[in-house]
C-alpha cells in the first residue's frame, strides 16, 4: 500500500485509458483498431521526431494540438495530458515554457505500455495483437 503524508494530495494518472481504447475497438471493429492504430503511430512519430530533433516553438500550438487529438481518441492519456498543458502554454505566448523532451519521452513510455497492454490482450484472447 502507498502511504502518502496526512495533507498530501495524490493524483495518479493512468498512462494508457484502457477503457477508451476498448470502446474505440469496438466502435470501429478489430481491423479498421488496428488500421487506425497503424495511421496514428505512423503519423504521430513524424511530429514526435521533429519534436525531439528540431523542436520549433512557432509549431508548438498546432504540433500539441494535433498530437492531443489522436493521443485522447486512441487512449493515450498521459501523452494527451501533457500535449494539452504543452498547447495551452504555447497559445499563452510561453512556448519557451513548453517541456518537449518530457512530451517526447511520455509518447515513448505510453507508446510502450500500450503495445504491450495490446499483446497481452492478445495473448488472453488467443490471437495475435
Amino acid at each position: 500500500m502507498l502511504r502518502v503524508p496526512k495533507g498530501w494530495l495524490m493524483v495518479v494518472k493512468m498512462m494508457i485509458d484502457w477503457e477508451r481504447t476498448n470502446e474505440l475497438c469496438a466502435e470501429i471493429g478489430s481491423d479498421g483498431f488496428a488500421e487506425i492504430v497503424e495511421l496514428f503511430l505512423d503519423e504521430v512519430e513524424g511530429v514526435v521526431r521533429r519534436l525531439s530533433k528540431q523542436p520549433d516553438p512557432s509549431r508548438f500550438e498546432a504540433d500539441l494540438h494535433f498530437l492531443k487529438g489522436g493521443a485522447w481518441n486512441l487512449g493515450f492519456a498521459a501523452f494527451g495530458a501533457l500535449c494539452q498543458d504543452g498547447e495551452r502554454e504555447a497559445a499563452g505566448g510561453r512556448p519557451d515554457e513548453v517541456d518537449a523532451a518530457k512530451i517526447v519521452a511520455a509518447y515513448y513510455a505510453s507508446k510502450a505500455e500500450f503495445m504491450a497492454g495490446l499483446a497481452a490482450l492478445g495473448e488472453r484472447d488467443g490471437h495475435a495483437a
